[in-house]
Formats: C-alpha cells, structure tokens, sequence
C-alpha cells in the first residue's frame, strides 16, 4: 500500500497577515481554512502561540483553538503549541480542560518549551530565558491536572480534572524527542523550524520509547513546508511568498506575506539564499505528481505515523487550493491501493 494512502494528513497555522490585510482578514481566512481542511478529511488543525511579530495573529491560542473548534465538526483542533512556560500550567490545563468539556473528543495540547518572542517580549510575558528549564516538571503538572481527580490532591483544575486531554509534545531537536519518548507521549516534529534535525529526531524518539498508559508505541508527526499547486511552475511561483517570509525573519523583519515575483534573485543575497533555502530544507512545492513523489520519499525516509503542513500563500484561495491538492492525491493514492488489493 501507498504510504500516503494510509497517512493522515494535518496543518499548522501561524494565522498570517497579507501585506496591506488586517488581522480581522487573517482571522476570517483562518476559520475558512478550517472548514476547508474539515471537509477534506484532514485529521487535525492546530494554532500557533507567537507574541509580538508583526504579521502573525496567533497569539491567544486557546483563543482561536475554541472559535476553530466551533467552526468546524469533526476536525482536531490543538495547539501546535502552548509554549509553557510562558503560562501557569494551572490555567493552560482549566482553558483546555474548558476546551474539551465544550468540544469533547476534538481537542489537542500540544506542548513546546521555546519562549516563541524575543527578549524584551518574554520579559513582558514575566518570564526569564532559564524558565525552559522547568519544562519537564510542567508537563507532569499539566499530565497530573487533566488526569484522573487523586486521592488528597488539593489543586484541581476545573474543568480540566479527568479530561485527559491527550498532550504532544513538541520539538525541533533532541530534548523534546528525548522527553517525548520518556514520557510515551506522541512527538511532533518541527521540520518547518529544523529541517536538519529531522531523522536524527526521529530516530531517538523511536529507539528510547516507553510505553505509557496514553500511547502503547512511538507516534510520531512531522510538520513540513507544503504549496502546492497545478504544475510545478505555478508552485515555484507562489513559492516565493515562503521565501519572502522567510528571508524576512532572517533579517528580523516584519512577516506579513507578500505577492509572489517572477525572480528572487535582486531580493536576497548569496548567503541570505542559502539561509533560507536551509531553513526550507523540508520544504515540499510543486505539481501534483511531484508533491505525492516528494511526500512518499518523506514518509519513507522517516516513518513518520503523521504528517503536518505549515502553508503560506499570499492569496488565501491559493492555500485553499494546495490542501484539496494534497486531500487528492491521499485519496487517489487510497483508490489505487484498494484496486491493487482486489486484483
């Protein structure tokens, strides 16, 4: 059977606003994606937490995890993730715990350690570089707040008690593999972030795995850069709205998207272009034929049980456009595969 034919397909969103948009435009475009996803058959969208960045709009994640969840039937909805030590972990368990009382079955909590801000901006959010470092304890105390009520325990979170909510954790190196595999808690990997740290990841998280009482063996979700497009011209076009984005945050820019361009080649130097094209290492853009090629390569190299897409399009039809592109091809793949049963 086809690997794709049996992958589950998901997406990320940063909510991201058009150069010349208002977050009222990114907001909407967000909720339309997620019907659009839900009615694909996609497996889960997940929302984004960053402070402070000109050009993105998820910053009150559980926020937006609620109004995509009420948008939306069947489709997961998490978040991809809560950066935890930015929160009492007391209050991200009672959002989440709310979160899966209104929309039981549905939701997700995706759990990362990076500050997702700068400096000054973590300060704001009272909070220090070295509070990463409690991470692990956070995530027990999240596990102990949305399990089952235990005899003496005098802090509940209410909702959140006895919701199990099921927690990933997030990553883009070896501590969340490593702490992921300890725990026995699904991975997901950031190759949208660390495209270089993709296979020796993967490979850690599978080799140190225990089982818990959540998840028997390894799961593992990878989040790559997708756009796709009818040809794979068109895709390489629309294409450069990513590298834009991208070149912009090397600069440490604003990144609200801009229009595709015919040539970056006057927009970015030698080693700007080479910064970003390592930062889009993971990168999948092109026709149909060459994005199934480029998955199926991906879900054989890594094994991966899932797969994410974080997608920037300047035009939010073109966004619309690449998920019934892949939507398709994971349903072809399904059609062939049934046939080559039967006969």
């Amino acid at each position: 059977m086809s690997l794709l034919a049996r992958t589950p397909l998901s997406a990320l969103d940063v909510v991201p606003l058009r150069a010349g948009g208002s977050t009222a435009d990114a907001l909407r475009e967000a909720l339309d994606y997620g019907k659009e996803l839900d009615g694909l058959g996609f497996q889960r969208i997940w929302l984004a937490e960053h402070h402070n960045l000109a050009g993105v709009a998820s910053s009150a994640t559980a926020v937006l995890v609620g109004q995509m969840a009420a948008a939306t039937r069947n489709l997961r909805v998490g978040a991809g993730g809560i950066m935890l030590p930015n929160h009492a972990p007391l209050v991200v368990a009672e959002n989440f715990g709310t979160l899966e009382t209104l929309f039981p079955g549905r939701i997700d909590l995706g759990l990362g350690r990076a500050p997702g801000a700068d400096g000054e901006t973590m300060r704001a959010l009272r909070r220090s570089p070295a509070d990463g470092n409690s991470f692990p304890d956070q995530v027990a105390e999240i596990q102990m707040l949305l399990g089952p009520d235990m005899p003496g325990q005098r802090v509940r979170a209410v909702p959140g008690v006895g919701t199990r909510v099921p927690l990933w954790i997030l990553g883009s190196g070896s501590f969340g593999a490593a702490l992921a595999a300890e725990r026995g808690m699904p991975f997901a990997f950031a190759a949208h972030i660390a495209p270089q740290a993709l296979h020796e990841a993967a490979a850690l998280y599978r080799a140190r795995f225990q089982p818990s009482l959540a998840l028997a063996r390894p799961y593992l979700m990878v989040c790559l850069p997708l756009v796709a497009a009818e040809s794979d011209e068109e895709a390489q076009f629309l294409a450069t709205t990513m590298f834009q984005r991208s070149l912009a945050l090397v600069r440490g820019e604003g990144l609200s998207m801009l229009p595709p361009v015919a040539d970056m080649g006057a927009r970015w130097s030698r080693s700007e272009e080479q910064a970003v094209r390592n930062m889009l290492g993971a990168a999948v853009v092109g026709g149909p034929e060459t994005v199934a090629k480029e998955l199926e390569r991906v879900l054989a190299a890594t094994g991966a049980d899932e797969l994410m897409f974080s997608s920037n399009f300047y035009h939010a039809a073109d966004r619309l456009r690449s998920s019934r592109i892949v939507a398709e091809l994971r349903f072809d793949a399904v059609l062939d595969s049934a046939e080559a049963e039967v006969w």
